[in-house]
């Protein structure tokens, strides 16, 4: 079955879409891949190792913590969490050690705390670290994933060849579809090709009709280089881009995990990060630790005017609209009734800040002359302002702002 949807304010061509009823907003949640890797040494690094322990303080932290009443839903086991071999049957089976209780059982626990069972696999023989993949057994690992009740998987690319990954992903999508069970499909497809899709409408409808998300660049890194490097690929400018274009209800571009809560990012970088993705209408999966999070990174997770913006039911993903060869950037996106959320965003590395100025005309879909402009970090009203907003912004910094139109009466 499918769908349209449209950028209607900008008159940009509609496109046609999977439509399994999921994902209509981007997906948020807790992943393990950034923080905790592949660590399997649960003798001697007991708390930070991949075991269904560690899976279920996380989901405690997620229910009890907040985490879950902002929209963070997703408790997502990436890599390592299998055996290398298949059982006498042919199944995935669930490392015996680290999993004692199996996958059915914490997918219902996790379930019992309100939340929703996320995890991985591979789309070729290996997963990335050499643990069992799909190929060859599509349907079968499409069933047991619906047995055990998962909610999202996210499918990763290794040991497949690029060229057959179009003949691959949709199929293994197909067989997640034929099993009944909703499951979010996350897709790393075009991060295994050399062009990513990019300049390729062929492509990226493609991924529109047979994924529910999927990573285009390279992985995020622990660093503040690695974050400006994904910001300089999603550097789109303008609405008929490609991959604007195809991120919607349903079907969104991923630019990768949040760094937020972790080792590499300054306090402004982590909301420098963390305002980008929103921006962007990108998933929100955090990879940290929630046991013992920095009161500053979880203010900035679970600061709900920015969260409302990345969940905006317009769909929207935003883009470059000045400065965007330069350190001084302005990212916008619209909203639904009108409204605009804007990221000035300074990436200087030296000095103290500039100013950076947002003008209507910057914006092709707004019309009213005089807004008022609200602060989302700062949550205060910064008054209101006619054809163009200036702030102070501070290097390797950003501001985030919410413009609303307002009615210009005559006098």
């Amino acid at each position: 079955m499918t769908t349209q949807w449209r950028w209607w304010m900008l008159g940009v061509p509609t496109a046609v879409a999977l439509e399994n009823g999921l994902a209509l907003t981007p997906p948020m949640g807790w992943m393990t891949w950034q923080r905790y890797r592949c660590n399997m040494d649960c003798d001697s690094d007991p708390s930070t190792c991949i075991n269904e322990q560690l899976i279920k303080e996380m989901a405690d932290r997620m229910a009890e913590d907040g985490w879950l009443e902002a929209g963070y839903r997703y408790v997502s086991i990436d890599d390592c969490w299998m055996t290398k071999e298949r059982d006498a049957q042919g199944r995935q089976v669930a490392d015996p050690k680290r999993f004692p209780s199996g996958m059915a059982a914490l997918g219902d626990y996790i379930h019992g705390k309100g939340l929703k069972f996320a995890t991985y696999g591979d789309i070729g023989a290996k997963t990335c670290q050499g643990f069992t993949g799909f190929q060859g057994h599509f349907e079968q690992d499409a069933q047991t994933f619906a047995e055990w009740k998962v909610d999202y998987l996210k499918v990763d690319g290794c040991f497949e060849s690029p060229k057959d990954m179009a003949r691959d992903y949709p199929a293994f999508g197909a067989a997640l579809n034929q099993t009944g069970r909703p499951i979010v499909y996350s897709c790393s497809w075009p991060a295994y090709m050399p062009s990513h899709c990019e300049k390729s409408d062929h492509c990226m409808d493609s991924l529109v009709e047979h994924c529910n998300l999927w990573r285009n660049f390279d992985d995020v890194q622990d660093s503040w280089d690695s974050v400006k490097s994904i910001a300089n690929f999603w550097r789109r400018r303008n609405a008929s881009d490609e991959m604007v274009r195809a991120a919607g209800p349903g079907h969104w571009n991923d630019p990768d995990m949040l760094l937020v809560g972790d080792f590499g990012l300054s306090p402004s970088q982590e909301q420098t990060q963390f305002a980008l993705w929103a921006i962007w209408a990108a998933p929100l999966f955090m990879s940290n630790n929630l046991r013992d999070i920095k009161q500053s990174s979880k203010e900035i997770l679970l600061n709900r005017e920015i969260i409302a913006v990345n969940q905006d039911l317009l769909g929207h993903q935003g883009f470059c609209v000045g400065g965007c060869d330069g350190d001084l950037r302005i990212w916008a996106k619209p909203l639904v009734g009108g409204e605009t959320a804007a990221v000035l965003q300074n990436l200087q590395e030296g000095g103290d800040g500039e100013n950076i100025t947002l003008t209507m005309a910057m914006l092709p879909w707004k019309s009213r002359r005089i807004f008022k402009a609200r602060d989302l970090f700062a949550q205060q009203d910064l008054g209101l302002f006619r054809e163009e907003l200036t702030l102070y912004v501070h290097v390797n910094s950003c501001r985030m702002v919410r413009l609303s139109d307002v009615i210009e009466m005559m006098v």
